[in-house]
C-alpha cells in the first residue's frame, strides 16, 4: 500500500499537497508522467521510501530531497511547472491497484479522525466497499490535535504556485532546525566523554592497588 499517488482524468499523479490553504475543495498534484525520467525517478523513490511514506504531506518529505543535480526537490517541481491545483474530488486516490477513494472523501475522514469526531461507521463503509482503511493510518488515533492546514514545514502555498519568499522561508526553517539539532548532538557527545572520563579513572586506581598488593 502506497500513500500519495493517484489518478486525475486517467493521468497518474503524485498528490503533494492533499488541500491547498484557504481552498479546501483543491489539491495541489504533479503529473508523473510529465515530468523528466530523473525527476520523475526521484520523486518515486521519495514516495516509496520510509520517510514519504510517513509524511503527512508529500511535499514535507520532497522538500528534504536533493536532486542529483544539486536542486531541491519541491523547488524543482514548482519551477518546471509541473506543480497543478486540481479539484480534490476529481482525484482518485490508488494506494493498491485494487483500492481506490476520492481524495475529498479521505479529506474528509481524515478530518474528523483529526478532530476528534466519530467517522467510524463511514471508515468502516469505504473500507468494507473500497478496501480503503490504511490509507487513513495516519490519523487513526482519535483526539489527537487538528493541523493547521495552512502551515507545513515545506511552507504553504499561494494560488496554483510556491513563491521565492515561501522558499526562502522553508531554507531558513531548514537551517533553524539543523543548527538546533546539531547543538544538541554536540552538548550529547560532550556528556559522553565526561561519562567516559569518569569511568576510565575509578579504573586506573584500581589496577595501581592491584599491582602494590601482588608486589608485596
Amino acid at each position: 500500500m502506497i500513500k500519495h499517488v493517484g489518478k486525475h482524468n486517467q493521468k497518474r499523479v503524485a498528490i503533494v499537497y492533499r488541500t491547498v490553504p484557504d481552498e479546501d475543495h483543491m489539491a495541489l498534484v504533479a503529473y508523473a508522467d510529465s515530468m523528466p525520467s530523473m525527476v520523475h525517478d526521484e520523486v518515486m523513490k521519495v514516495i516509496e521510501s520510509a520517510i514519504g511514506q510517513n509524511a503527512k504531506e508529500l511535499a514535507d518529505a520532497l522538500f528534504r530531497t536533493t536532486l542529483a543535480d544539486g536542486t531541491n526537490c519541491l523547488t524543482t517541481l514548482h519551477k518546471g511547472g509541473w506543480l497543478k491545483k486540481v479539484p480534490c474530488n476529481q482525484v482518485i486516490v490508488t494506494p493498491t491497484s485494487k483500492s481506490t477513494c476520492r481524495l475529498d472523501e479521505l479529506n474528509n475522514l481524515l478530518k474528523k479522525i483529526e478532530e476528534g469526531g466519530d467517522a467510524a461507521a463511514a471508515l468502516a463503509d469505504l473500507d468494507a466497499n473500497r478496501g480503503i482503511k490504511g490509507v487513513l493510518q495516519e490519523g487513526r488515533e482519535l483526539g489527537q490535535p487538528a493541523s493547521d492546514p495552512t502551515r507545513t514545514t515545506a511552507g504553504s502555498v499561494s494560488g496554483d504556485v510556491l513563491t521565492d519568499d515561501v522558499l526562502s522561508q522553508q531554507r531558513l526553517d531548514q537551517a533553524t532546525k539543523m543548527e538546533a539539532e546539531a547543538k544538541s548532538l554536540l552538548a550529547e557527545a560532550k556528556r559522553l566523554k565526561q561519562e567516559a572520563t569518569q569511568l576510565s579513572q575509578p579504573k586506573a586506581k584500581n589496577v595501581g592497588k592491584t599491582s602494590k598488593k601482588a608486589t608485596a
